[in-house]
This record gives C-alpha cells, structure tokens and sequence, in this order.
C-alpha cells in the first residue's frame, strides 16, 4: 500500500466536541502493565512517504490470528480523560489475553482538539483521534486502513474521514443526534408523547416551566462552550431528512439559514434555542452553567432536557440515582411527516505514517480489537461501529425513526465545507461554538432578533462562496 506525498497542512479551527463524548479530569496516563520491550523496526520508517506493501489493511485482520506473535510498544492520544483510570485499564487488560505482547499505554489530554493539532507532526504517538485537519493532507499524517468500499463493508461511517477513496480514520464510536431528557419531569408536567416539532417542543418546555418552577426545562451549557457546538449536529439529517445536505448540498446553498416556512432546515434547529431563551425556559443566568454539575442535576430532576448528542446519555443515567428516569429523545423536527435523526461519528482513531512498521501493525489490530471486541460504544451509550453490532437499548424511543449518516462530499469538492467554514467564520460542526453562544446573548438580552442573526449567517456564507468561486444555487 503507498501514501501519496501531500502538501503541508492547513489547519482548521479545533474540532467541535459536538459529537464527541469529552472528559474533565486533569491529563494523565493509563498504562499496561505488560512489561515486554518494544520491538524497534528495522525496516525504514516511513517518513509521511511509504507503508511497508505487505502491510495489511483493517479489512484483512483476523483478531486473535493476525500478527498474534508480534511484539509492539504503541501510545494512544485521547480526548476521554474520564476515562483514563477506568475503561482505559480494563481495555488494555482485555486486548492483552489476545495480544500479549503489545504494550498498549494512553495520554489522555484535557485540551485535545487544541494539542492534537499541535502534535500532529510529531512521532510521539501511534494512534490519534483525529483532529479537525484537511482531508488532502491525510496521508500526510495517517495510514490508510485500504480503500472505501472495502472498509465500509466492515465499518460504520466509514466515509468520515476518506481523501482519494482511501480510509484514513476508523471512528471509535457512533452518535445519533437528540436531546437527553428527564423523563419524570415530563411526566410531572403531564406530556404524555414526546414532542415531534418546533412547537411541541416549546409547549412541553411551558408546561415544565408551569408545574414545577424550580425546574430548569432547557439547559443550555453555555458556560462550557463547547457543549453549544452539538446544535450543528442537528441542521442536516434531522432537520431535512437528506443524508446529502452537509457535505453536497449545503456548500451550495445560496442562503441556508432562511426560514423554509415548515419548521424545518437549519432555521428551525437554531430558532428552538433563541425562543427558548427569550422566554424564560433556560436558567435564569446562562454565564453561570456548570458542564459537570448538570449532570447530578438532570439525574435528579432539577433539569428537564439538554441538547447533547447520545454520548452523554450514559454519563446522565450514571450521575445520580435516578439513572431510570433518563431518556433519550430525537430532536423534534418533522419534514413531511416522517421524523429523522442524523448519525454519525464520535473522534475517528488516526495511525501515525511515522511509527514504525511493527507499532503501525500493532495499531492497526487494536484499533480493530476497540471497534470488535472491547464494547466501547455500548459502554458510551453510543451505535457500534461494527456494521454487525446491534443498536443499544437507548435508542428505544427512536421507534419509527429513520437514521441519516451523512453523505461524503461529491469528487473535487471535499474541501469546500473546511474552506467555507473558514472564510465564513462560521465553522459549522467545526468548533463553532461562539456563533451558537451569541444566540443565547441575544435572546436575553433582546438587541438582536433572530432573524437578523440569521441574515447575517446567511450574508457570510454568500460572500464566502463568491470570495472561493463556489456556486451557490
């Protein structure tokens, strides 16, 4: 297998958390306890040029079989510092009884999206979660799993992370898009269906608000800021129903956040917030929010519901004693009738082109061993990636549901998104967590209406398309 030569990287502003499970703690290690040396290489490494051709690809691995004799030292750089002294161990324990010779060590970093970017270029890793990079630079950086239709007969989503039909990102786990909820508390305020549009949903935060005022009917995290990024996760298949409207169709749209009139689209995903706020249905502070606190709250009752993908629906059911009481709803658009709700992956694991040709080996077979074997995405409350893996119990109310993972990019157009995210500074699912936080500034403090909010997005992303000759329709 050869990787392609390309050129330097041009850096995104750091990946969103919005679908992404992050940890809290300070940075720190887990390691095996396995004590066997690393094995160095002595073939060439490969520099950012060449893979060893008798490297195999994800597909071809046999867990328990392929390279079962190898002796490898490999590091892991994760963004799950929650998990570092915990499902961190017993993986490694677990992947050590089928390879007991590759030591497998994490770092575990608080301020990932940041440091991976700043640690891309460096050989003091093997596996990555993979920052917010340019997809033509890659093969700079990663080895590629082998091309995308034989790794997606295997993998989930595999097409998140593809330049020139090769895989270079194998995700960790899947997320579907909805809104975590109490489900006493909704029925307290006596909402017996779950609300399925616009207005549903703000008559159920009004009936919250009227039953018990001492409950918080949205939370907003604002104070985190990174939790705001999940409303991104919402405007394409949850909002439209269309698997092609991220990557291909709203590149091309001449004005995406304009009111389609239905309560649909992206202009309904962003309004939920701006009314929420502007009546009185968020905390009375927003500054004063607490990522960590919210957790104890919602398992408690004192929350009614949070917009945050499904990988936050475990650590609710696990932050107090009411874990019964939390539920997972799709977020409340309905487009012609029929609800949708996006899916697609959690940080996708990147090999190092650096590392040896042994620890790039024995990256490839834990990487596969963690999407197999390790029953991560159950564990996160999250869709296997496994294309065989069944979906968890969570998923219970998305009965009827139909699930949209997003289409990749046409051929010669998989930049555009990054390179309009950019010169728009609007960084949709890509860090732009600041533009969602000045919703909730405006609606409480009443000097900007949402529809001049949206106008302005609407003129940033015009003058973005003319500034890159990309045609808008």
């Amino acid at each position: 297998m050869k990787l392609k030569k390309v050129m330097a990287l041009s850096l995104a502003a750091a990946l969103t958390c919005s679908l992404a499970g992050c940890g809290n703690e300070t940075a720190q290690t887990a390691q095996s306890s396995t004590t066997a040396d690393s094995k160095e290489s002595t073939e060439t490494q490969s520099g950012g040029e060449d893979v060893l051709e008798e490297e195999l690809g994800y597909a071809d691995i046999v867990l328990g079989e392929t390279y079962a004799d190898l002796t490898a030292s490999i590091k892991v750089m994760s963004h799950r510092t929650d998990l570092a002294d915990t499902k961190f161990p017993e993986y490694i324990a677990a992947f050590n009884e089928m390879y007991p010779n590759i030591t497998v060590e994490y770092e575990t970093i608080t301020d990932y999206a940041e440091q991976a970017l700043l640690r891309i270029e460096q050989s003091d890793w093997d596996i990555m979660m993979i920052p917010a990079v340019d997809k033509k630079d890659l093969g700079t950086y990663f080895v590629p799993y082998g091309d995308l239709e034989t790794v997606s007969e295997q993998v989930r989503f595999a097409n998140t992370w593809v330049f020139d039909d090769l895989v270079y990102g194998i995700p960790s786990t899947g997320n579907a898009q909805g809104i975590v909820y109490n489900k006493q508390v909704f029925a307290d305020a006596g909402i017996t269906q779950l609300p399925t549009t616009p207005d549903e949903f703000m008559s159920a935060l009004q009936a919250i608000k009227e039953s018990n005022p001492d409950v918080i009917p949205l939370y907003t995290n604002y104070a985190a800021e990174w939790t705001m990024g999940a409303w991104d996760a919402y405007i394409g298949g949850s909002a439209t129903g269309s698997a092609a409207f991220m990557n291909q169709e709203l590149i091309h749209s001449a004005s995406p956040f304009s009111d389609r009139g239905d309560g649909t689209g992206p202009y309904a995903v962003y309004k939920l917030l701006y009314d929420a706020v502007a009546l009185g249905y968020t905390e009375e502070d927003y500054t004063t929010t607490d990522w960590e606190g919210c957790k104890g709250m919602i398992n408690n009752g004192e929350i009614g519901c949070m917009v945050l993908g499904s990988w936050a629906y475990s650590q609710m059911v696990e932050a107090g004693p009411n874990g019964d009481d939390i539920g997972y709803m799709s977020f409340p658009i309905t487009v012609d009738g029929k609800q949708y709700a996006s899916a697609g992956p959690d940080y996708s694991y990147g090999i190092n082109v650096q590392s040896s040709d042994d620890n790039k080996k024995a990256a490839m077979v834990y990487v596969k061993w963690l999407t197999n074997l390790s029953n991560f995405s159950y564990s996160e409350g999250g869709i296997p990636i496994d294309v065989n893996g069944a979906y968890p119990d969570l998923y219970s109310a998305f009965d009827g549901i139909e699930f949209v993972a997003d289409e990749a990019a046409l051929p010669g157009e998989e930049t555009y998104l990054n390179d309009l995210n950019t010169q728009s500074e609007l960084m949709i699912n890509a860090g732009g967590n600041r533009k969602i936080m000045e919703i909730v500034e405006h609606a409480a403090q009443g000097d900007m209406s949402y529809d001049e909010i949206m106008e302005s997005w609407n003129q940033a992303w015009s003058d973005a398309q003319t500034t890159l000759g990309i045609e808008a329709q």
